[in-house]
């Protein structure tokens, strides 16, 4: 299994960016999809999740209106579309992916994602 995420960069205060996250060896369509962040000195932290079957969204308050992950199941990519930025959102970001039974839970706790792929950056200027 890899997850491969892309899409990072620099970017001004109310600015955009899209991320992207291709997954290989899993059907991400089957799988709980996520998105994670990670500032220096600061823990991982959730930032959105996409159910499996369903595609039922979960955020966290602090991208809510702001972000939006979308999956395509043709192209077995996940994307976390992120509008009106703010330099607090500065940070490494993950996307990650469980294979959970309910196709409607989507979990916001780093260790119950089995998979992850490698960061990209994020960086926000005021």
């Amino acid at each position: 299994v890899q997850l491969q995420a892309s899409g990072g960069g620099l970017v001004q205060a109310g600015g955009s960016l899209r991320l992207s996250c291709a997954a290989s060896g899993l059907m991400s369509g089957s799988y709980v999809m996520g998105w994670f962040r990670q500032a220096p000195g600061k823990e991982r932290e959730f930032v959105a999740a996409i159910a499996r079957i369903t595609g039922r969204t979960a955020y966290a308050d602090s991208v809510k209106g702001r972000f939006t992950i979308s999956r395509d199941n043709v192209v077995n990519t996940v994307y976390l579309q992120m509008n009106s930025l703010k330099p607090e959102d500065t940070a490494v970001y993950y996307c990650a992916a469980y294979s959970g039974s309910s196709p409607f839970y989507t979990s916001k706790v780093p260790s119950e994602y089995g998979y992850w792929g490698r960061g990209t950056q994020v960086t926000v200027s005021s």
